[in-house]
């Protein structure tokens, strides 16, 4: 036993350096994925009966596994919707894992679960939503999109008629492809509106309008979106706020990426109507600095949302006792265990202060901005759309889509940059585009015009 003992400080002390040279590195490698079979070459079996011990399963993870992954925080990594964590938040993820906290119920996890409830308390007032609204921490914005709209559906089937009907929601082509998943999976239709950007109070009573009468007797719930992953676009929260009111229909909206910018002054007023949803996803993974897997799904009724999670089980009784009342996070979402996943978030929000955030969320912005100037300046690409959010959509003068993608694979095979390629509707037509999405306010105007510079 004593030796183990030795030999699990040792592997801790190899572990920690590794994360402190991770967490102080001022530049970051741009790994690469490799084939299954090659991986398998360099590495070879690593789960056996005997162990391949510590010190080797981590020099394996070091040199080479490590090095077929992309570090999601880059400063040129501006493909997808990526992510740039806190050091601060880092560390605390550590701490958060080695403190072993279950935090679906108070009775367990009363400590970790107050350190969420304090960075959920200034999500909720970014949000502008009336006096008791809260929300819960989620795995991301699939888990609390699906959770909102189980409570909206839950909700929508107080009324007997429904029990058993098939849902109906709406939301527009924009939405994030896990609308459409959670669609599925609560058993419910989809309709997606077309619109030329964003959806609008007209294109939504349009659409209301145009169903038949049993469609109508379907439809629950409208999902906006707060800034579209593709192009940073924000629908007409306001407008279809009040359709949704005139309607009586849940307004749930989707600002996994886009909430971040709630943060930021000079884009705040984009979000009016924000206020008046019943439910809002953001995602503090993307743009608000934590690490993964950090979402939040926020309600302006809980009592509605406990009414649909809240799980049943006699081994759970105790958790109702009156010693063990507390606010528990697994009544508010379809998890019931769950990590303190707020955690880190709310010990970055407690080191740095919300000021620091609003500024780095500003840094975002200002990025983009400052990326179309250049690409207005440059002779070989041009704008496809004025810069949403901290999204860019431009091209490459005459280039087709295979053009796009050797270029994004040759940048990534160099380690020197991840942007990716999407797609832009042209009339009737789908376009090839390239993106950039500012995350990391570590990205420089170099790194811009060093990207740019690579399509000559």
């Amino acid at each position: 036993m004593h030796n183990i003992d030795i030999d699990l400080v040792e592997m801790t002390l190899d572990v920690m350096k590794y994360a402190i040279h991770r967490i102080t590195a001022t530049s970051l490698e741009l790994g690469q994925p490799k084939k299954e079979e090659e991986l398998r070459k360099l590495v070879g079996e690593t789960v056996t009966s005997e162990g391949i011990g510590g010190e080797k399963a981590f020099q394996l993870f070091k040199d080479v596994l490590v090095k077929a992954t992309v570090p999601i925080d880059h400063p040129r990594h501006l493909a997808f919707v990526s992510a740039a964590p806190t050091r601060a938040s880092i560390m605390f993820d550590l701490v958060t894992s080695a403190s072993s906290i279950h935090g679906a119920y108070w009775m367990e996890g009363a400590g970790g679960i107050f350190c969420e409830n304090e960075a959920m308390k200034w999500l909720v007032s970014l949000t502008g939503l009336p006096k008791g609204a809260f929300g819960v921490f989620t795995s991301g914005g699939t888990a609390a999109n699906l959770s909102a709209m189980v409570t909206a559906r839950e909700n929508w089937r107080k009324n007997k008629d429904n029990v058993g009907v098939r849902g109906l929601v709406i939301t527009s082509v924009g939405a994030h492809s896990s609308i459409k998943a959670m669609a599925k999976v609560i058993d419910a239709d989809i309709l997606l509106v077309e619109t030329e950007n964003r959806l609008s109070k007209e294109d939504l009573q349009r659409t209301i309008n145009s169903l038949q009468k049993e469609d109508r007797k379907r439809l629950f719930a409208v999902v906006g979106t707060g800034g579209t992953t593709n192009a940073g676009i924000i629908d007409d929260l306001e407008g279809v706020a009040s359709i949704c009111e005139k309607e009586n229909l849940w307004f749930h909206i989707d600002a996994a990426y886009g909430g971040g910018a709630l943060a930021a002054d000079s884009v705040r007023h984009l979000f009016r109507g924000i206020e008046k949803a019943d439910s809002i996803t953001i995602d503090p993974h993307k743009w608000l600095f934590s690490p993964y897997d950090c979402g939040a799904v926020i309600y302006k009724n809980p009592e509605r949302a406990k009414d649909a999670h809240a799980q049943e089980g006699s081994y759970l009784d105790i958790f109702k006792d009156e010693g063990a009342v507390g606010f528990n996070p697994s009544d508010y979402q379809i998890q019931l265990t769950r990590r303190v996943r707020g955690l880190p978030l709310w010990f970055s929000l407690a080191m740095h202060g919300t000021d620091k955030y609003k500024w780095a969320v500003e840094q975002g912005i200002q990025l983009a901005q400052i990326a179309g100037e250049i690409i207005n300046e440059e002779p070989h690409v041009e704008l496809v759309r004025e810069p949403s959010l901290s999204c860019v959509l431009y091209r490459r003068k005459g280039w087709s889509p295979q053009e796009y993608k050797d270029w994004t694979y040759k940048n990534h095979k160099a380690g020197f940059a991840l942007v990716t390629p999407t797609k832009w509707k042209k009339g009737t037509e789908y376009e090839t585009v390239a993106r950039f999405c500012f995350i990391n306010p570590d990205t420089t105007k170099e790194d811009i015009k060093a990207i740019l510079d690579s399509m000559n």
